[in-house]
């Protein structure tokens, strides 16, 4: 059995456990970091020296950084099918957009919108650096928009581990209350997203523990 480290609070968390459910593994999820601590403990440090969520451990191995996490459990476990696909270009194909998703996408929302909008009060928030933020989170919305166009999924038909990476930070973008503007072929995908079963159980999180006072 699979052992996560991580609250269920946590994005990066979420992105792990979706991939998870998605391919239907066993695990046991562990309640680690924000309110619940454990992270500067020499147990943890000994199994990631950052001192983050989320950790995997798989028998004997310990696996930390979201996406390294997400690598391993396709690679192992995702059969080389369309998920994490055996064959390198293909599967090179899929890496291309999980590391935009990562580096790009998740990178312009996180901190510089989620974090001012949700877990700051108003009365500290830099309302104009917000716009900014997300306008230019907008701009990268225009490459998935483009990408989706004619495709149920980010590179087809099937969902691969580009969507795990991708898909979880739309959540959120769709339930703060942040001005949208309308994207037809997104709305369409974050729908088909909303009907999966390991969406709806690890990503569509209640996030109400993470807003500020006043915000």
């Amino acid at each position: 059995m699979l052992t996560i480290y991580g609250r269920a609070t946590s994005s990066n968390v979420q992105l792990v456990m979706w991939a998870v459910g998605e391919i239907g593994l066993a695990h046991e999820r562990l309640d680690y970091g924000h309110i619940f601590g454990g992270t500067d403990t020499p147990e943890f440090r000994a199994m990631n020296p950052r001192g983050r969520v989320p950790v995997l451990r798989d028998g004997d191995l310990v696996v930390w950084e979201s996406c390294a996490i997400l690598r391993y459990l396709a690679a192992r476990y995702g059969d080389g099918g369309a998920f994490w696909p055996a064959d390198p270009g293909a599967r090179a194909r899929v890496d291309m957009w999980a590391e935009w998703g990562k580096n790009e996408l998740s990178q312009a929302f996180t901190v510089p919108i989620f974090w001012p909008r949700v877990r700051t009060a108003a009365s500290d928030r830099d309302e104009a650096a917000l716009a900014r933020a997300i306008a230019a989170f907008e701009q990268h919305l225009d490459i998935l928009e483009d990408q989706l166009s004619g495709r149920e999924f980010v590179t087809g038909s099937d969902l691969t581990a580009a969507d795990i990476v991708i898909g979880h930070v739309l959540f959120r973008w769709f339930t703060i209350d942040v001005p949208r503007r309308p994207r037809p072929n997104i709305e369409a995908y974050y729908r088909r997203l909303s009907g999966r079963p390991a969406y709806i159980r690890h990503v569509m999180v209640d996030f109400t523990p993470l807003i500020a006072d006043g915000a």
